[in-house]
């Protein structure tokens, strides 16, 4: 009941979405050019403005709430995601470097962008895992959340290096990254993230009994024959690789991954085989409001869907914070 609830919440989220904007659509109209039957006008505001926005948005939404789960999962911490914890950072410096000095055609560059953040993000984490691990008592929780927000700020400073030397045309693109502006609205870069989900999503969903063991203790799962240390850098790639598929396209975007499995779990509890499914849901149709609303604010630039995600989540990252 609960999914089908939040399918319907997408599909009207959505409906409104694409008929606000500064080239309005009305309502009247949707249906009729949704089904080839609108004006040049309102097929091109609708195929080629609105609809990748909402798809991007929403997968985009999808695996950071997932990642964000996975995350909270193998390192036993309610408060990782990968905005707060550095891996979008990493992804955006490797972007960042990618865009100022390995100029390649166009056309290839929307199915690189998310291999070299898996790269930037994969190396950042690798980074992250290694100095919150001890020997004697295995992966520090409190350290990979406090040594992650350091990595954060450390590899914001590297950004504003890079940019200070930067022409001014990439510059703008850069801070636009930076915000979480939904950069990637148009089909080529659909296809480049649908298939990381498509593979990812029921990996993870395949996995959820072994991240239900890693939640409990260590010692526990170790008696159930769990090979920790392995299951744990597997499920960190799949992470990973969610969070920079999705932020290679949206820029970058916190707390989506925080939030959307805290509202799983109290909607159907802490089963990982349950609530993943919910999480999901939940985290594409947080960006897709968040985006829906920002992009409507103040036109026609309107705010920048990382901002109202972060207007949104910051207050509850405090909240989750002071009751822990």
């Amino acid at each position: 009941m609960i999914l089908c609830l939040l399918i319907m919440l997408i599909f009207v989220t959505a409906i409104i979405g694409m008929g606000l904007g500064y080239s309005s659509l009305s309502y009247d109209r949707l249906f009729p050019t949704l089904f080839g039957q609108g004006t040049f006008k309102e097929e091109f505001v609708l195929f080629s403005i609105r609809l990748p926005r909402i798809f991007i948005t929403l997968l985009a939404g999808m695996a950071l709430a997932l990642s964000g789960a996975i995350l909270q999962g193998i390192t036993r911490n309610d408060l990782a995601d990968p905005g707060i914890i550095g891996i979008n950072s990493g992804a955006g410096v490797a972007i960042a470097v990618f865009f100022l000095f390995f100029p390649i055609p166009t056309g290839l560059f929307v199915y690189f962008l998310p291999i070299v953040a898996f790269v930037g993000a994969l190396l950042t984490a690798l980074i992250i895992y290694v100095l919150a691990y001890n020997r004697n008592s295995g992966l520090q929780p409190i350290n990979l959340v406090l040594i992650g927000v350091g990595f954060s700020m450390a590899l914001s400073g590297v950004m504003i290096v890079l940019i200070s030397s930067a022409e001014r045309t990439k510059v703008d693109f850069i801070a636009k990254w930076l915000a979480g502006n939904i950069w990637g609205a148009d089909w080529p870069f659909i296809w480049a993230i649908l298939p990381w989900l498509i593979i990812l999503i029921p990996f993870t969903l395949y996995k959820a009994n072994r991240l239900n063991l890693l939640g409990v203790s260590e010692p526990v799962a170790i008696g159930v024959g769990v090979a920790i240390e392995r299951e744990r850098v597997v499920l960190l790639l799949t992470a990973v690789a969610l969070a920079a598929s999705a932020v290679s396209v949206t820029g970058g975007i916190a707390f989506i991954g925080l939030m959307a499995p805290h509202m799983a779990k109290a909607l159907v509890g802490p089963r990982n085989q349950l609530f993943i499914p919910v999480a999901i849901l939940i985290g594409g149709w947080l960006l897709l409001f968040a985006d829906t609303i920002g992009r409507n604010i103040i036109e026609p630039e309107g705010i920048s869907a990382g901002i109202m995600v972060a207007l949104i989540g910051a207050p509850y990252f405090m909240y989750l914070l002071l009751k822990k």
